[in-house]
């Protein structure tokens, strides 16, 4: 006789509630949890901006302020140093510069009333050479105006681009975050135009930085 032996099939034991994983981010719990049957779905929390005044978008203006206004101070060098690479001319003007110098040397060196006719060529000689170094020079006065010219309207074209994209990045976020009280009098006006309760705004943050800036270059300017 077989005895036939029925194994008993092991239930598992059901837990209270699916082990719930750790979905946060940066150390906050997620936003929404949504659980069906048996899942669990975590939605990833979105981004709660922290303390502002822990970013650094307020370094980051101050220092693009600085460099402009720096950048600004040295423009006539800048011109200086293109003009040379543009204009060709120059060692053309030095020689003729020695070369007046050198027939002046020796103008000095003739007696008028023993070599008259000498002295007269040579000093028509100098006059032409002079009169052809200034012509030199007015055109290279010309031209480095128009370099000075066109590398100034280049600068504040860029300048202009890069404010207003600074405004454009932080036109809804202060650059930082105060204390109400401490700008409890102006706190709209500093905080335009994001209107968040003791945040400063791009706009006063720019002028602030510009102000500041400038003193501290106004001894280099």
């Amino acid at each position: 006789m077989v005895v036939k032996i029925k194994k008993k099939k092991k239930k598992h034991l059901k837990s209270s509630g699916p082990s719930v994983p750790d979905w946060s981010c940066s150390g906050r719990p997620p936003s929404r949890i949504r659980r069906g049957r048996g899942l669990v779905i975590a939605i990833v929390c979105e981004e709660i901006p922290g303390n502002m005044a822990e970013s650094c978008a307020w370094l980051l203006v101050l220092i693009t302020v600085f460099l402009c206004n720096l950048f600004k101070i040295q423009l006539p060098s800048l011109s200086s140093i293109v003009s040379r690479f543009l204009q060709k001319d120059a060692e053309q003007e030095q020689q003729m510069r020695a070369d007046i110098q050198s027939m002046r040397q020796e103008l000095s060196s003739i007696s008028m009333m023993d070599e008259f006719a000498r002295y007269a060529r040579l000093e028509r000689m100098i006059n032409k050479m002079t009169d052809k170094l200034k012509t030199h020079v007015k055109a290279r006065t010309a031209q480095l105006a128009k370099i000075k010219w066109v590398v100034s309207i280049v600068f504040y074209v860029l300048q202009a681009a890069l404010m207003i994209s600074l405004i454009w990045k932080y036109y809804s976020e202060p650059v930082t975050v105060l204390p109400s009280k401490w700008i409890a009098p102006l706190e709209r006006l500093v905080a335009f135009p994001t209107g968040i309760a003791g945040g400063v705004g791009i706009t006063c943050w720019l002028v602030v930085c510009n102000k500041v800036v400038a003193i501290m270059l106004y001894p280099i300017s």
